[in-house]
This record gives C-alpha cells, sequence and structure tokens, in this order.
C-alpha cells in the first residue's frame, strides 16, 4: 500500500516536475465560506434581483471563496426565526426591517417610525450617523446579530383600502394589517387606523373575507400578490419609506476573513443603492398596472396633518430624543 500523501508532499512533488500550484487558488489553502440568504418576497420582485446581484459582486470579488445563496418567498423559514438562528451562530442571513430589530435594541426602531426620512439620499447617510453606528454594535454584541447595510430602500408605504382616504380621521375604525413589531403597530395607530397583525401570504385571504378593511404596503407589494383584485384605493399618504437591513450572525461574520467582510458589506450597499433606484422606478410602473386594473389612485393627499399625528408613535415609544439625535447627526431639521 502506497504511504498517504501529505498537503506538503503534494505541494513538493508540483515544483519538482516544474509546475506552479497558485496557493490562493489551492483547495488545500483557501477555506469557503457560504452564507444562505432568506428573504419573504416573491423571485419576481426587484429585492430578489438585487440579492442575486449581490452575491455576484460577492463571489466574484473573493474569487469564490465567499458565496450567497439566495432564498426567496421564505423558503427557509420565518423571518422570526430565522433571526433566532443567527443569534445562535447559523450561516443564515435574512432581510429584515428597523421594526423587527428594535424588540432587541429599541432605539433602532426609530428608523421604522412615521415620516423618519424623505428620501434615499436620507437614508443612505444614516449609515454615517454615529447613534446608528453605536447601536448596530450594541445588536451584534449583546444580541449576535451583524448588520451588513441597511442600504435597501423598498419605497413609501401608502394604505391600500377599499375606501378613500384623505385624512388620518379616514382610517378611524379601519383594520389595517402590518406587522407585529411594536413601531410599527404604534404608527399605524397614530395615523388614525387599527392595526391588524398579519402575514403578508395571509393579506389577499384576509381582505377577502373582511377579517382586514386594508394594508399599508409598497406598490410592487401590490401588484406582486395581485391584492389589486380585492382593493379599490391606494392613497399615497407615504407614511413610511421602508429601509430594509441585511442581517447575519455576529459569530459567522467575525469568523470571515477581512477581506470577505469587507467585500460582502461593500457589494451589499452597493447592491443595496441601485436596488433602491430600481425600486423607485418599480414603484411607478406598479401604480400604471395598479390603474389599469381599475384602481383609484388618490394623490394630492396634504400630508401635513398625517406628519402631526405620526408624532405620538415616536412619544408613546419614548423614541422621540434618538429621532432629534439622528436627526441632528445627519444635517435633517
Amino acid at each position: 500500500m502506497k504511504p498517504k500523501q501529505t498537503a506538503a508532499m503534494l505541494l513538493a512533488a508540483t515544483a519538482m516536475a516544474g509546475a506552479t500550484l497558485p496557493v490562493a487558488h489551492s483547495a488545500l489553502a483557501q477555506e469557503t465560506y457560504t452564507l444562505r440568504f432568506n428573504h419573504v418576497l416573491g423571485p419576481s420582485e426587484p429585492f430578489h434581483e438585487g440579492f442575486l446581484a449581490w452575491a455576484e459582486a460577492v463571489a466574484e470579488r473573493t474569487d469564490g471563496g465567499l458565496t450567497i445563496e439566495v432564498f426567496p418567498s421564505a423558503q427557509l423559514g420565518v423571518e422570526e426565526d430565522i433571526i433566532e438562528q443567527i443569534r445562535q451562530g447559523a450561516n443564515i442571513g435574512q432581510n429584515t426591517d428597523a421594526a423587527r430589530l428594535g424588540t432587541y435594541v429599541p432605539e433602532l426602531a426609530v428608523v421604522n417610525g412615521p415620516y423618519f426620512v424623505d428620501s434615499n439620499e436620507e437614508a443612505f447617510a444614516l449609515a454615517d450617523a454615529p447613534s446608528m453606528i453605536e447601536w448596530q454594535q450594541t445588536l451584534a454584541d449583546e444580541h449576535g446579530i451583524k448588520v451588513v447595510c441597511f442600504d435597501w430602500v423598498q419605497g413609501d408605504r401608502h394604505f391600500y383600502t377599499n375606501t378613500e382616504i384623505r385624512t388620518p380621521d379616514d382610517l378611524a375604525g379601519l383594520r389595517i394589517r402590518t406587522p407585529p413589531a411594536p413601531i410599527w403597530q404604534e404608527s399605524i395607530r397614530a395615523l388614525g387606523a387599527a392595526p391588524t397583525a398579519m402575514a403578508f401570504g395571509d393579506v389577499y385571504p384576509g381582505l377577502q373575507q373582511m377579517a382586514i378593511d386594508g394594508a399599508e404596503l409598497v406598490y410592487p407589494n401590490i401588484t406582486a400578490g395581485n391584492l389589486f383584485e380585492v382593493l379599490d384605493y391606494a392613497n399615497e399618504t407615504a407614511h413610511i419609506k421602508l429601509i430594509n437591513f441585511q442581517v447575519v450572525s455576529a459569530q459567522w461574520f467575525d469568523g470571515l476573513p477581512e477581506d470577505y467582510q469587507t467585500a460582502l458589506v461593500e457589494e451589499c450597499r452597493t447592491a443595496g443603492q441601485d436596488t433602491s433606484a430600481v425600486m423607485a422606478e418599480a414603484a411607478q410602473t406598479a401604480k400604471q398596472t395598479l390603474v389599469d386594473e381599475g384602481m383609484t389612485i388618490v394623490e394630492d393627499i396634504d400630508l401635513a396633518p398625517f406628519r402631526e399625528a405620526g408624532m405620538a408613535a415616536y412619544e408613546e415609544l419614548g423614541l422621540t430624543e434618538a429621532r432629534e439625535q439622528v436627526y441632528s447627526e445627519i444635517g435633517k431639521q
């Protein structure tokens, strides 16, 4: 029986034969890493294409050393379960929002408050705000959740109902589907509606069965879920500009080579900002589709009463100071 060849013996034999074996590409020298990335959106939505672009850029930049496998439509599980796996150190990622992260670091929820930012540029500027950096560090150190980036702006959320909405009073008594996180619930309550927690996949039957009276979502969500079949009005309140966070396990992230960490973060930001621009275009396309499908678009709404009403959400959750602190750091009035 031949003696077992060691890695050193193989390298020596190769050198004696006059061949070269680039260490950077050697299976003996390079450890590979895989991130299984989960999101709840469908494969037809722009965010999914954005995640695929992120994966491609990271794989290319790390020469295949770090790969991202993207799973749409919550194929790996519901968001809350995925985040718990993340906290335990699994090589899994999730597209989420500040509302959910605020259950761990309350101040982060401020990003999900009513009328918190008014443009993509303001959203991108948050990455350099000292308070945001500090809260993300607390999230990683104390809860095991690493924010890779949050340059992914889904766009303006509006109220979609079967009655016309022009003032907060018009929302009185309406059961509006919204995620269960406190900042989301309080935001919708402050604006005048009755928040009703429900998974996105249950919105269509919920409207059919009149378990809810409407939902607050972005335009592409309505077309992707064919919700125009059970809704009559798109009311452009733009009450939340939804910023999404891409999170992974802090333990897993810290175990990556430093250049892989940099690649993951920088390519996340690039893909996110590119996708945010695509989302703005997709919103206009989806809006036209809704018009073609017979929905009425309620435009030119006076937003001042909604902005004023929304302040109650910050006050109720003790986030007014956090809001003003971030505003001073990004130069927002």
